[in-house]
């Protein structure tokens, strides 16, 4: 039997060309310079970037959003309707005070609820502020992660649990502050929507 190197060569480029093709590509992305994962894995789900984007507050960068869902859409209605889990990643890009957070968070509340359910919805909405209130000043660097479900939503900061909201129509009120139609910003909610 005779070596031959070009063989070889050959054989393991094919070998590295087939492992490649069933790895699959996760390309992060960047958004004004932070890192947004492809994946995240919760709860024994693996969740995919559906999209990411940049709030700004006048000129200024406040924070980079990115959400995650178990099936990529371009129709906010799925999303916010869905049972599946969803999370929405802040990224803050500046220090933000806890009552300014929470106050953009009711603004968006109010903005796109209608004040019969948004009355409806006052207790989950006091709770959201406590919440809010125990997390502090976010820093900038630091990460605010609200995790939806069938249930509620859960918030962490940092990798913290910070505690739930046990109520569906709550969390799908506080989605529709990036994805409702009157959003915090639309070109946030057109860049969470992939479009």
């Amino acid at each position: 039997m005779r070596f031959n190197p070009g063989g070889r060569a050959a054989a393991l480029s094919l070998i590295l060309a087939a492992s490649l093709a069933g790895a699959p590509a996760h390309a992060d992305v960047d958004v004004a310079g932070v890192r947004v994962p492809e994946q995240l894995a919760e709860g024994g789900h693996m969740l995919t970037l559906n999209g990411a984007g940049l709030r700004t507050r006048f000129v200024v960068k406040v924070y980079v959003a990115a959400l995650y869902v178990t099936t990529k859409t371009h129709d906010a209605a799925t999303i916010i309707g869905s049972t599946e889990p969803r999370r929405i990643r802040l990224q803050m890009l500046r220090d933000v005070d806890s009552k300014s957070l929470d106050g953009a968070l009711q603004d968006g509340l109010r903005d796109n609820t209608p004040s019969q359910a948004l009355a409806a919805l006052k207790e989950p909405a006091e709770r959201l502020s406590r919440l809010m209130a125990d997390i502090g000043a976010a820093r900038e660097g630091d990460v605010i992660d609200l995790d939806f479900d069938a249930r509620g939503v859960a918030i962490a900061s940092n990798g913290k649990p910070r505690g739930r909201i046990d109520d569906p129509a709550f969390a799908r009120a506080l989605l529709r502050v990036w994805l409702g139609d009157s959003p915090a910003q639309a070109s946030l909610k057109k860049a969470l929507l992939g479009n």
